[in-house]
């Protein structure tokens, strides 16, 4: 559970509480459960029972109940991200594509994180060389949260527990096949955007590690040779592919 939910759950249980004290103490309110008036005694249960239920589904709703989905545009943050994912990862037929996207996360930040230091041991922050390579990670950085937007967006538009819903009635009730097949091309055309994302994640972390391999056998530092480098040469391609398709 995140912080924002325990304080959520601290606050509902301390408010509860003070509430039952104000309520219940002698000589503030003057509701006394067993005492002379039964109206008191009633009062004083209803309190006890309310507040009991109270607590019940505030607990569940903050424990249990997913969070509504953020929108995706104002998704900034890694932690963003990795919050919006985890709003759909239950969802049916999208757990392994939702699994892997978080997967991916964590290894680009891995990744991000080790060809730092490597290029920290390899390289000054003042030369050209290192520019250049930290200049093209941030790029492809930018293209890999990108993509994942691209997934976002497009969970964010179909109605993943109407189609799950619709597929468990299928067998039920007397759709017809024209009207089932549509909803499964439809479904499969949603799914093939989501696994065309991750595929282009994969590309991106498979060229990162190309990237690490290749700056481990550069013989110089000479910024001209890392211009030359192949896997340089394939990630600014890429990048410029993306510019001109956003254009």
């Amino acid at each position: 559970m995140d912080n924002g939910r325990s304080l959520k759950l601290f606050g509902l249980v301390g408010g509860v509480a003070i509430l039952n004290i104000i309520v219940l103490s002698p000589g503030i309110l003057g509701v006394e459960i067993g005492g002379e008036s039964v109206l008191e005694t009633a009062s004083g249960i209803t309190l006890l029972a309310v507040s009991f239920l109270v607590l019940l589904y505030g607990s569940y709703a903050l424990l249990f109940k997913a969070p509504a989905a953020a929108p995706v545009k104002k998704i900034v943050t890694r932690e963003d991200f990795i919050a919006a994912l985890n709003h759909y990862r239950n969802a049916k037929g999208l757990k392994k594509d939702i699994s892997l996207a978080l997967d991916q996360l964590e290894r680009i930040e891995k990744k991000k994180l080790t060809l730092s230091e490597v290029l920290s041991q390899r390289f000054d922050q003042t030369e050209i060389s290192y520019k250049k390579f930290a200049s093209v990670i941030h790029e492809v950085e930018k293209l890999f949260y990108l993509n994942i937007r691209g997934i976002l967006n497009q969970l964010s538009v179909f109605d993943v527990s109407g189609y799950a819903s619709f597929a468990s009635q299928q067998k039920s009730a007397k759709f017809s096949d024209k009207l089932v097949k549509e909803k499964n091309d439809l479904y499969n055309e949603y799914l093939s955007y989501v696994t065309g994302y991750l595929g282009a994640n994969e590309e991106i972390l498979l060229k990162l590690d190309k990237l690490l391999l290749e700056i481990s056998l550069l013989n110089s530092a000479d910024y001209r040779d890392v211009e030359e480098m192949p896997c340089m040469k394939e990630i600014d391609l890429l990048i410029k592919q993306t510019k001109l398709y956003k254009h």
